[in-house]
């Protein structure tokens, strides 16, 4: 599009982040068929989920650091390519320890994604659109879950299991061959005319604190009551979206869903969630255009998050499947509009050349919170699939899901009450 090359380096950053979640929901999507073929538990599986997020938090802070040294195009190049690899070696293991492995090392690959998708938005969008950007690339995490059971269900039930990995690994080589022909940073491109350079600049002075090759040291970001009001509202909401990503299947199944029933509840939620976030972002955008202060125009929509998160603590009393459904589409559709403004308060407040370090640790934060949950919620459905009430013990990791953004906005707001630039 010409004059507007930024919403093309926006539609590669979406992508990535879609093929990122078909990879992520894969594992969740074949449980069914992998706990019989391999006598899993649900601890078992819960292990699966530990240990990536063991290696995504790893992978989540190198990246970030890494990425802020070499730039976004090889920070995530490198990382797609990686990633695509570990999603490949799916097909090829034939043990829980080959699964185990597998899906550590697409944790600690995947990590890059994030960190690398805000370093490119923060280069290639000013801030009264950075919101709605990340939003539309956050939008990839429900476009994902979208594609992955038509896609993954079909090959595995038409082939098998390994067809699955081996068809959804090989998207993200594609995309590799493309990023590398088609990014660089806009005053390098010979795509973005100098209007659009004008656009994309116009706020460099305001947001850049120091030269875009000095780096910063990470003693020095976690010294910043910022740093750590990110990772704290990370950690508290991220294994949200983790629990409805790798356990939403196995919910609707304990309610009486078959495998082959799953893919239409599923699309149902991320389809909803996909359509919000973006909705969401471009709230945020609007209200800055509108000459809202940038503290309002992010905390107002996160506010609304809160509001539409809470409801899901009440899915107990729901005793239709569709109700169900239709609650964790507003739960995971906030999570989803959350987890972008969250992403745009980091390049509010800190210069280009800190953005992706501090989103590593933060999201070293959401990592870390998502592997504590991962054990607790395998050994307590466990338990309570012992008792044979397992219903309930999905109704308290529901109540907790929703109480998470309660106490996460509060000390967000407690360290980041203002949204101001951060000197470092």
């Amino acid at each position: 599009m010409k004059g507007r090359y930024r919403y093309t380096i926006l539609g590669l950053l979406f992508l990535a982040t879609v093929i990122n979640y078909i990879d992520r929901q894969i594992i969740g999507l074949l449980k069914p068929i992998l706990e019989k073929e391999y006598k899993w538990t649900e601890q078992d599986y819960g292990n699966l989920v530990f240990w990536f997020q063991v290696m995504y938090a790893i992978g989540y802070v190198l990246s970030g650091r890494f990425v802020d040294k070499v730039g976004a195009k090889i920070g995530y190049g490198l990382a797609v390519l990686f990633w695509s690899i570990a999603a490949l070696a799916h097909a090829f293991v034939r043990s829980t320890f080959g699964f185990t492995v597998a899906r550590s090392a697409l944790g600690f690959t995947e990590a890059g994604s994030f960190p690398a998708a805000m370093k490119s938005i923060t280069e290639w969008f000013p801030v009264r659109e950075r919101s709605f950007a990340s939003g539309l690339m956050i939008s990839g995490t429900t476009i994902g879950p979208i594609l992955a059971p038509g896609i993954v269900l079909w090959l595995a039930n038409h082939y098998n299991w390994q067809i699955s990995f081996l068809v959804t690994g090989s998207l993200g080589l594609i995309w590799v061959v493309a990023w590398y022909f088609m990014y660089s940073k806009p005053g390098q491109s010979k795509n973005v005319s100098a209007e659009e350079l004008a656009i994309i600049n116009a706020d460099n002075q305001a947001t850049k604190a120091l030269p875009d090759n000095e780096k910063v040291p990470t003693q020095q970001l976690l010294n910043k009551k910022a740093t750590w009001g990110f990772f704290t509202a990370t950690f508290l909401t991220d294994p949200v979206w983790w629990f409805y990503l790798f356990w939403l299947p196995s919910y609707l199944t304990s309610n009486g869903l078959t495998k082959e029933e799953l893919a239409y509840p599923l699309t149902v939620v991320y389809a909803l969630a996909a359509v919000l976030s973006i909705a969401g972002g471009w709230l945020s955008s609007f209200f800055v255009k509108k000459g809202w202060t940038i503290n309002a125009s992010r905390k107002v929509p996160m506010l609304i998050c809160v509001a539409l998160a809470l409801p899901v603590i009440l899915i107990r009393f729901s005793h239709d499947v569709w109700l169900s459904v239709g609650i964790i589409a507003v739960a995971a559709a906030a999570q989803t509009i959350w987890k972008g403004v969250l992403l745009t308060t980091v390049a509010d407040q800190f210069p280009k050349k800190a953005v992706s370090s501090v989103i590593g640790i933060g999201g070293m934060g959401g990592a870390i919170g998502g592997m504590i949950a991962a054990k607790v919620v395998g050994i307590l459905l466990d338990a309570y699939k012992t008792s044979g009430h397992i219903t309930a013990g999905y109704n308290l990791v529901f109540i907790c899901c929703g109480l998470a953004y309660v106490i996460a906005i509060a000390l967000f707001h407690f360290l980041s009450p203002k949204l101001e630039h951060v000197k470092v």
